[in-house]
């Protein structure tokens, strides 16, 4: 049963920054509400406040600024699936989107609301941080970045002050001959494990670069670098018999856990198939 709160209604980042610094943690931002709610209900988490932030303006945007393409924290995933801009220049994003929960939580979920609530489970942190993405963080006065990599801390636990509001999620475009690849595998709605690795080729087909991140198996997503250290550098025909000795690399990084979706050695070999085809999908577009 959903307890009796106040529903605060600013108009403004500085507003609902300063809201956030008068109530501490008897209050809670609300957007589409899709997780927040459900765990209020649940007797989960209880807030004497909601702060909607969904009539201030200027928090719903996609647009491209110098080969970054920046992602409004209110943007829901149901646009972020369908959105022109996101389909042309980083159709890895919609692809995801897509796959996200059902109609009904895309609908109303929003990319700002999912990086914030950090459930471990969730998608879009692990391909964010495989892309090197950075989070916006506003308060009254100020302004900064933090790297996906530092902003998912643990389990519904970010690196945002108390009274920062994530208000924008930058991605730099990856630059040709690229390729992007997220998958996922779980025999529940939420998946157990989640690999994204982007990669880019050089001369001769060399691996000029390569990011792996895995999520949903430990407490929060997590760079791999152990394992890009594997690869990087190699040819794609080289780099085919080294991507077992990845995975485990990978493997080990994602800190997994046992829980209802699997069990830490399940998971970990999970991590291990899903990074092998996750590469060759990656490396297909290249």
């Amino acid at each position: 049963m959903l307890r009796r709160f106040r529903l605060e209604e600013p108009r403004s980042v500085p507003e609902v920054s300063e809201l956030l610094g008068r109530y501490g943690d008897s209050a809670k931002i609300y957007a589409g509400g899709t997780e927040l709610l459900l765990a209020m209900k649940e007797g989960l988490v209880r807030y004497e406040r909601l702060i909607n932030v969904k009539g201030v303006p200027g928090l719903d945007g996609v647009r491209v600024e110098d080969g970054t393409l920046c992602v409004g924290s209110l943007c829901t995933h149901r646009r972020l699936e369908r959105d022109p801009l996101v389909c042309e220049r980083l159709p890895a994003l919609a692809e995801l989107e897509h796959n996200v929960a059902n109609v009904r939580v895309r609908e109303a979920g929003t990319i700002g609301g999912n990086l914030c609530f950090a459930e471990p489970h969730a998608d879009p942190g692990t391909l964010l941080v495989a892309l090197g993405a950075s989070m916006r963080a506003e308060r009254a006065g100020s302004k900064r970045e933090i790297a996906a990599e530092s902003f998912f801390v643990d389990a519904y636990e970010t690196g945002l002050e108390p009274d920062e509001v994530l208000t924008e999620i930058r991605i730099p475009l990856p630059q040709p001959p690229s390729g992007i690849a997220y998958l996922k595998f779980g025999y529940l709605e939420r998946p157990s494990v989640g690999v994204a690795v982007v990669v880019r080729s050089g001369a001769s087909r060399a691996i000029e670069d390569i990011r792996v991140a895995v999520g949903c198996a430990g407490p929060a997503p997590r760079r791999a670098p152990e394992a890009e250290e594997i690869l990087k550098g190699k040819t794609f025909d080289e780099a085919a018999p080294l991507l077992e000795q990845a995975g485990a690399a990978a493997a080990r990084t994602a800190r997994a856990i046992s829980d209802l979706h699997g069990s830490q050695e399940y998971k970990e070999h999970i991590v291990g198939v899903l990074l092998k085809r996750a590469f060759q999908k990656a490396a297909s577009q290249c």
